[in-house]
């Protein structure tokens, strides 16, 4: 089965904000193709579709701390304080666009969003095992277990790999 979108494109774009995992605007539009202003152009005539638990609007420290860590530059990129949207609010996206490519995209981030969640499922569950392993034994094996905890803990987000020259 091939996927219209590689799943590390998807995963890429996936941002913790405000404790969710969302996706942004013009990340969404970009991954199905149309302009960011037309995606929410679209959002806006259904508003009652994206209650704050679906989409919200970023603050200006959230929008400032994004530009920083992302490299948008200032003259460059949005001007706009961008829509975030929630797992839920990506689904609804799906109603609200209506074309072939958007709901073979939406297909694709949902199949995403569930694969992160069993990531993140099994790794709670091998911390749980880790705890239960760690009471059982001694002091004697603490550093071994401070080191599987080590190895356990996400990557710290790296520099941004953009591609540098000219992109269509």
């Amino acid at each position: 089965m091939s996927s219209l979108i590689p799943t590390e494109k998807i995963e890429q774009k996936i941002l913790l904000v405000r404790g969710h995992k969302v996706m942004l605007d013009r990340d969404l539009a970009e991954l199905y193709d149309v302009e960011t202003f037309n995606l929410n152009k679209a959002v806006r005539r259904n508003l009652d579709r994206f209650p704050t638990d679906f989409m919200f609007q970023l603050t200006e420290s959230e929008f400032k701390n994004l530009i920083f860590h992302s490299g948008i530059s200032r003259w460059g990129g949005t001007r706009k304080r961008p829509y975030a949207f929630t797992e839920q609010g990506v689904a609804m996206l799906s109603s609200v666009l209506r074309s072939k490519r958007a709901v073979q995209v939406n297909i694709e981030i949902m199949r995403t969003f569930v694969r992160l969640k069993q990531m993140l499922a099994s790794n709670a569950e091998l911390d749980r095992k880790v705890n239960a392993l760690e009471k059982k034994y001694d002091a004697q094996f603490k550093v071994v277990f401070d080191a599987i905890r080590e190895l356990m803990k996400p990557l710290a987000p790296g520099p941004s790999k953009r591609k540098i020259g000219f992109h269509h």
